[in-house]
């Protein structure tokens, strides 16, 4: 073999075997930098922890936003809720539905009724040791099942549908609505009866599919996602959005719509604006203000309540036959109702404070009643002999009796007669001001005069 020729097979040898590392190599390092492309991005943490209602969605609605606007790798949302309304629980799982950033759910303790609907829109779902996730069946705003039919098989559906999507067991999810179902879950050795609700722990959803990893923390969670905890975003509420949440609860309504209510009220029967007026507008701004941050209330809701107050206050000025007050107070009413959560919570926290406040107003009326604006409309002077009244039954003892005229007599005028201003007329003749009288005759409470000589 020439040299020429050892040195090719060299070549050729040397060739392959480098050929063969590179291809070795690209499979071992394309795969590993696709993985890796796949989990690069923030994450996002966004709570849920708190009742399903308008307020949380306006909060999630920001939450996707500023997720989408900083192209986080992954949206993690922490459940803990006892749930809420259905429709706002619909809206939050569009959110996460329409989003193109991976989600997990991460159950920290309970997710309830419609929490649970938000949980199975996730793409994973992960549940903390002691948290529960499911007992959906529909409650109207009293806690009581609704037996509307068409209602119970719409979210039955919805809670199957999500589900369905994510490969999980649809009779478990329809299970979890439906208590006119049986559902065998040979899984956990457990089988839903009539008159039921499925309600899964951590371990149970495990062997269900209802739940993908059992998790300590929110980090174990991002960690088993992939994702890297180092650049980590936990979305937290605003001021304004504390504030609103904390103005919204029944309690804090109740007894803004109290002051509100006496307040206002009271400042309109007492006059001059002080502290009932001032805490009274303030109340009723504080209440606007925590149902239009909560995402409850309107523009609308302001001119309502502005116009109502407008009314009421004209009814006290302006005869209108009690027009005027009753669309006042439908104007109010319709306004503090429509800017609520619920009709039926402000209508009981509207009636309680209604009925508070008509006994602090009765109390300020009473106490101050040498002050109240209803001064206006009684008649409050009395004629009395001091302040130069003669009564009708004592007009006979002044005839005879000599004065003087204030006013030209034509024939009507005033004298003076005894120190005391009389309305008289003569009885036919003019008498100048500043002459003598004399009175001839009364006829009720006409009062005769005549000149009387000096």
């Amino acid at each position: 073999m020439g040299k020429r020729e050892f040195w090719g097979r060299r070549i050729l040898a040397f060739a392959g075997v480098l050929t063969l590392i590179l291809m070795s190599v690209g499979m071992y390092v394309i795969p590993v930098k696709s993985a890796a492309a796949a989990n690069i991005g923030s994450v996002y943490v966004i709570p849920v922890e708190q009742k399903i209602e308008r307020g949380l969605t306006s909060f999630m609605e920001r939450g996707f936003k500023e997720a989408e606007e900083m192209e986080a790798g992954l949206i993690v949302l922490e459940i803990n809720t006892p749930g809420g309304r259905v429709d706002q629980a619909d809206e939050i799982a569009n959110l996460i539905k329409n989003t193109k950033i991976p989600t997990v759910a991460y159950i920290r303790g309970d997710a309830a009724s419609a929490g649970s609907y938000i949980a199975l829109n996730a793409d994973k779902i992960a549940m903390a040791p002691r948290s529960m996730i499911g007992a959906a069946e529909m409650v109207d705003g009293m806690g009581k099942r609704v037996e509307d039919a068409k209602m119970v098989a719409w979210w039955k559906s919805k809670m199957a549908s999500a589900a369905e999507a994510n490969g999980r067991e649809i009779d478990i999810a329809e299970g979890m609505v439906d208590i006119n179902m049986k559902v065998e879950m040979p899984e956990i050795g457990k089988t839903k009866n009539f008159g039921e609700i499925i309600a899964l722990s951590a371990d149970e959803a495990l062997k269900v599919g209802y739940a993908d990893k059992k998790a300590d923390s929110t980090n174990e969670v991002i960690e088993w996602m992939g994702y890297s905890t180092n650049d980590l975003f936990h979305m937290e509420r605003t001021f304004s959005e504390k504030l609103a949440t904390f103005l919204t609860h029944p309690v804090v309504m109740t007894l803004l719509l109290f002051i509100g209510i006496a307040g206002v009220i009271i400042e309109v029967i007492v006059p001059g604006f002080g502290v009932p007026g001032i805490l009274g507008t303030a109340a009723f701004v504080l209440y606007f203000f925590g149902n239009s941050v909560a995402g409850f209330a309107g523009s609308e809701t302001w001119l309502l309540f502005i116009i109502g107050i407008g009314l009421l206050v004209m009814e006290l000025f302006v005869p209108s036959f009690g027009i005027l007050g009753v669309v006042g107070s439908g104007s109010l009413i319709f306004g503090v109702v429509r800017a609520a959560y619920s009709t039926s919570h402000v209508a009981l926290s509207l009636g309680i404070a209604v009925a508070c406040a008509l006994v602090a107003i009765v109390v300020v009326a009473l106490v101050f009643k040498e002050r109240g604006i209803w001064k206006k409309f009684i008649l409050s002077e009395s004629l009395t002999k001091e302040q130069g009244y003669i009564p009708v039954q004592d007009r006979d003892v002044l005839i005879g009796l000599v004065g003087r005229s204030i006013t030209p007599l034509r024939p009507s005028g005033t004298v003076e007669l005894d120190g005391h201003r009389i309305d008289v007329v003569t009885d036919g003749s003019f008498i100048d001001s500043g002459r003598p009288v004399r009175v001839v005759k009364t006829d009720g409470t006409r009062i005769v005069v005549e000149e009387a000589m000096e």
